[in-house]
């Protein structure tokens, strides 16, 4: 049996199985675990409690001392680790004054998106509800947004200069969701509107994260929940290669308003995406009611 996870290779039979919970996954059902995963997913659990207990008070220590705080940035990195993520950087990313747009595929991604350059989020605001990682990403000054708030969206671009000022650098998921990692979302651009005007010195820098073979499984898609998201990653087996490709940034002074923006992003980060796939991107399957979005429908000529 082929299928599209793997660029139609012939799965194994331990592979189908893997997928065939994958694809459950996504319709909601719970995923089982063997007793070796919940011993995995115990160990995790406790190291990730263990780097709680010793980072988070340095970090209310040193804030009540200094202003800022290295401690979020060091946690949020070992944190990434602890759940299997080997993260390795591609390109340089900027340290200041950088309005970073990436792709989207997992609660991972904050922590090591976090972890390598201490940046502040913008992030749906179903992860700030998500037990531990909600209050986790809070800590790096994440603005959680309410897409079916459009009266508060003022109040959340203030939020987001706050952090841009705070953090030096912000990071916003444009797609409004998490993927697959094998598809590209249109870019919701209301966050953008930090940038008319942008703020003076600000530059955008595209990312591209890249999951490798096991982007399906981290992804958090469908009608999954968090939970079983967080079971799933936390008791998989071994670690996975993380790849984080900061590409060339660019002025949003040359382009007109935040849907230009957007657009030359999403270009960048479509581009790099297909080079990296080695294959062109495909749709997403899943209908996404917050932001709008439904598969397309393929029909037969």
């Amino acid at each position: 049996m082929t299928t599209e996870t793997d660029g139609g290779r012939r799965l194994s039979p331990a592979e189908q199985r893997d997928w065939n919970l994958r694809l459950a996954a996504a319709r909601g059902e719970s995923t089982p675990v063997s007793p070796t995963g919940w011993v995995r997913l115990t160990l995790r659990a406790l190291a990730l409690i263990a780097l709680i207990a010793v980072f988070v008070p340095l970090h209310y220590l040193y804030r009540a001392l200094a202003y800022g705080s290295p401690f979020p940035m060091l946690f949020l990195r070992y944190a990434a680790r602890v759940c299997g993520a080997r993260v390795e950087v591609i390109g340089t990313h900027l340290r200041r004054d950088v309005f970073y747009v990436a792709n989207h595929i997992s609660w991972v991604d904050i922590l090591a998106l976090a972890g390598a350059s201490g940046t502040a989020f913008v992030a749906k605001a179903e992860l700030e509800t998500s037990p531990v990682v909600g209050w986790l990403a809070s800590l790096n000054r994440t603005v959680f947004v309410k897409r079916e708030h459009r009266m508060g969206v003022a109040e959340q671009i203030n939020a987001l200069k706050d952090a841009l000022v705070d953090n030096w650098s912000v990071t916003v998921f444009p797609e409004g969701t998490t993927t697959d990692g094998q598809s590209l979302l249109p870019f919701k651009t209301s966050m953008l509107s930090v940038l008319e005007p942008p703020p003076p010195g600000v530059l955008v820098q595209p990312v591209v994260l890249d999951y490798g073979p096991v982007a399906e499984w981290i992804g958090w898609i469908g009608e999954e929940g968090g939970l079983n998201n967080a079971k799933r990653v936390l008791s998989r087996k071994g670690s996975f290669r993380l790849r984080l490709h900061y590409l060339e940034p660019f002025s949003p002074e040359d382009f007109r308003g935040r849907k230009a923006i957007g657009t030359e992003a999403r270009r960048r980060i479509e581009e790099a995406l297909v080079e990296i796939l080695g294959r062109p991107l495909r749709s997403f399957a899943h209908t996404v009611p917050p932001v709008r979005y439904e598969p397309k429908i393929e029909t037969a000529d």
